[in-house]
């Protein structure tokens, strides 16, 4: 007994079942911290929203919208898994390397780098990896 939880050979010991998992800690998550607020409070963010690309906050706000409100989802889900997870992931290192200039540990704008290495992180796997079995990608294809 005590062999069997040391090993943990009580979980899955499947690829797709870990893929399916980061897909769902980590487009939930992005979902529910930056996602909601952006497709909920999409008028009240616009006029104040940063401005990274000079392309104004509204245009701004809605390609941040679409990776967090959208994509995120979409990456939940396993539907255009990579296309989704790829756009997530190109907007969230533009926001971290031109409105953040790669911080990950100071204090002098945001103490938050750390998740935004693990955001980009866990979207590259899920980039490389694909979806997974336990997907609808992996349903439409079959």
């Amino acid at each position: 007994m005590l062999s069997r939880i040391l090993k943990l050979s009580f979980l899955p010991a499947s690829m797709d079942a870990g893929i399916l998992f980061l897909r769902i800690a980590v487009g939930l998550s992005l979902f529910i911290k930056h996602g909601y607020e952006k497709v909920f409070t999409f008028s009240t963010m616009a006029p104040a929203f940063s401005d990274p690309m000079h392309i104004g906050p509204t245009h701004s706000l809605i390609l941040a919208m679409i990776s967090d409100g959208i994509c995120s989802l979409l990456v939940v889900l396993g539907l255009g898994t990579r296309p989704a997870a790829l756009y997530s992931f190109t907007v969230i290192f533009v926001a971290w390397s031109m409105r953040y200039h790669f911080l990950y540990l100071g204090h002098l704008v945001a103490d938050h780098g750390e998740l935004i290495a693990l955001y980009l992180a866990a979207l590259a796997t899920i980039v490389i990896t694909g979806p997974g079995r336990y997907s609808i990608d992996a349903l439409i294809r079959d």
